[in-house]
């Protein structure tokens, strides 16, 4: 018996330390996802695991329970601020929410275990069986163990599931708002553990009602933070939908824009063939006076002219002829070479407008992400190193396949992209990220590129090599 009891004593004290065991791997799946810095993500949960056996084995009091616990979720978020040195509002809430979570999760296994072994220990069987009384310890520890565990990771799980937009950046607003139901959740728990304590050390245990509603009130407020995520996460969406149609406004502005400068393309192309016939009889004047090197020169001069006239681009629509050309301008104006292979694929059903949506857009990020460098003039050979740090460059190609049709738009560039794993898509920050700021327009104008691609069948790819971004847009002709 007293062998027995010793083996009791060494459950008792192992049980903690296998709660702290649960807690850390709970933390770690919660900002798991949140985080994508590869192994390292495990050390926030290590962190925490040292810091609460630490605390564990000094001699505390048991009013500080909860401090030891919220030092250990403190020093955590540290870490992982040392981690990922960015998005601190979203680290303090993921915090502050696992240590919601935590306690909640406890206190609903400590009821459902209290009244579990209450009701096996007045039965007749171990009543007459005193001997199963330490198997009956083990086997109400290992269901504590288990519910407590299984309470934490199906709120993980519930929170992880709800918070979709999660490398979007938390205001200061936003966390205070985040972090209220866990705040409110924690202060109610305080109230209710602390009178259960007291009401078990004078009364025993408290009745069947009043365990009954506190269970409810910690599902409700697990609950109420899955559904406040919830609510965030459509604010979110709408905000985002909201600066895409934005986007969408300015694109049929451009759009507007661009038909101007097309009938004002026309209008330059009408007066030039208006006056092509007398182009051509003072060639014909001149080569019958046997002034060919006059000739010739004219010839120079209304080759020039028709050139000015047509941009030196003809991509086979005069909208792609206009947004090319100006896309060329500026990158002449940035010292940027800029190299076009590109055709509008006429007598098909893709619309002139939504290719122009993607040229649009891929042409202005690429010009945007694209750094000068003048290291050589524009009228210079291109580099076989024009891609790998040489000459800084843009480049914009098409050609089907079958009845695919392909759009591929590159540009130099030097430094790191952050993805959103939701929609495979590099962020759309307009804060600088990790090397020299890459990607930090890169996001909702390839959103809108992905839109017109999907309407066609098609979608988009995006390919990192050799300091190159590439762009392969697809979309499938009829």
């Amino acid at each position: 018996m007293e062998r027995l009891e010793v083996y009791a004593k060494i459950i008792f004290n192992v049980m903690p330390i296998m709660e702290i065991l649960i807690s850390g791997y709970c933390f770690y799946r919660l900002i798991k996802p949140f985080m994508d810095r590869g192994k390292r993500v495990f050390l926030v949960g290590i962190t925490y695991i040292l810091i609460m056996l630490a605390l564990y084995f000094m001699p505390l009091n048991i009013g500080w329970y909860i401090m030891a616990y919220g030092m250990g979720a403190f020093v955590a978020f540290l870490v992982m601020c040392r981690i990922d040195r960015k998005n601190y509002g979203q680290k303090i809430f993921l915090s502050v929410t696992f240590f919601a979570l935590r306690e909640f999760a406890y206190a609903m296994a400590e009821i459902l275990y209290d009244r579990l072994y209450h009701l096996a220990e007045n039965t007749e069987y171990m009543l007459t069986h005193p001997n199963m009384w330490f198997a009956l310890y083990v086997g109400v520890c290992i269901i504590f163990l288990t519910l407590e565990f299984g309470f934490m990771i199906f709120g993980i799980w519930c929170i992880s599931k709800s918070y979709q937009y999660k490398v979007e950046k938390m205001s200061q607003k936003e966390l205070f708002v985040m972090i209220i139901p866990s705040l409110m959740g924690l202060a109610g728990y305080e109230i209710i553990w602390y009178y259960r304590r007291s009401y078990m050390i004078d009364n025993g245990y408290p009745s069947a009602a009043y365990e009954f509603l506190s269970l409810f009130y910690y599902a409700v407020a697990v609950v109420t933070i899955v559904v406040m995520i919830v609510l965030y996460q459509n604010i979110k969406a709408g905000q985002r939908e909201k600066l895409q149609n934005e986007l969408l406004v300015v694109q049929l502005e451009n759009t507007k824009k661009h038909i101007e400068q097309v009938e004002e393309y026309y209008q330059n192309i009408r007066r030039i063939k208006h006056d092509m016939t007398n182009h051509i009889l003072t060639l014909e004047r001149l080569y019958a006076g046997n002034q060919a090197q006059e000739a010739k020169a004219y010839g120079e001069e209304l080759r020039e002219t028709l050139s000015e006239a047509t941009g030196g681009i003809n991509s086979g629509n005069p909208v792609t002829d206009v947004i090319l050309q100006e896309a060329r301008s500026e990158a002449e104006k940035r010292n940027i070479r800029f190299q076009t292979d590109f055709y509008y694929p006429t007598g098909t059903n893709i619309n002139a407008f939504d290719v122009s949506v993607i040229l649009n857009n891929a042409l202005q990020n690429a010009l945007e992400n694209t750094k000068n460098r003048p290291t050589k003039h524009l009228t210079d050979p291109p580099s076989e190193n024009a891609g790998k740090g040489g000459m800084p460059h843009i480049s914009v190609l098409s050609y089907h396949r079958n009845n695919a049709y392909m759009i591929e738009v590159s540009n130099s560039f030097t430094g790191n992209l952050q993805w959103d794993k939701e929609s495979g898509l590099p962020l759309t920050s307009k804060e600088n990220v990790d090397g020299d700021g890459y990607g930090k327009t890169h996001g909702y104008g390839l959103a809108n590129i992905r839109i017109v691609a999907r309407k066609y069948s098609g979608d988009i790819a995006i390919d990192l090599k050799d300091n190159e971004f590439r762009l392969s847009i697809m979309l499938m002709m009829e």
